[in-house]
């Protein structure tokens, strides 16, 4: 089997820009969408959106959350103020979300690995060591702190 995922954190907002948002958190994002930039009406996207992401082969979903979490946990309280300001703005919750994508039997996916690392062969044949992840009660904290809501996209290619 082949696996392809990676992870991000974004804030959304229908009328804060990505920049502005990156000026108000004094942090850079990895990657920006902006409102209207593929077509004005009705705006594609649909709206703003700052993401800091993870997208690190050979990384499990924990690992790739872990990183985001390890990076944004210290501004948790800021930026869950500030998600409170945008969905006060936005008119309704669903500002901040913590976002996993994975997509099995895509053809760039990575492949089973049956040589590497000892944790990784003490699973069963077949067992992809990217299949299973789980969230820590320090992530639990972070996506209460940032009031972030976690949505898991799945995708079968072939």
């Amino acid at each position: 089997m082949l696996v392809s995922q990676y992870a991000y954190f974004a804030l959304t907002s229908n009328h804060v820009t990505a920049a502005e948002i990156a000026g108000r958190l004094g942090i850079e994002p990895d990657e920006v969408v902006v409102r209207g930039s593929r077509r004005m009406e009705p705006p594609l996207p649909a709206a703003h959106r700052w993401k800091v992401s993870c997208r690190s082969p050979h990384l499990s979903v924990d690992q790739q959350i872990g990183a985001i979490v390890d990076r944004l946990f210290v501004h948790a309280g800021r930026i869950g103020d500030l998600v409170a300001e945008l969905d006060h703005l936005d008119g309704g919750p669903g500002g901040s979300v913590l976002q996993v994508v994975r997509a099995f039997e895509r053809p760039a996916g990575e492949a089973e690995d049956l040589t590497g690392p000892a944790e990784n062969l003490q699973k069963l044949p077949g067992q992809h060591q990217l299949l299973g992840w789980h969230l820590d009660t320090r992530t639990m904290e972070f996506l209460r702190l940032t009031r972030a809501e976690l949505d898991v996209d799945e995708y079968a290619y072939g």
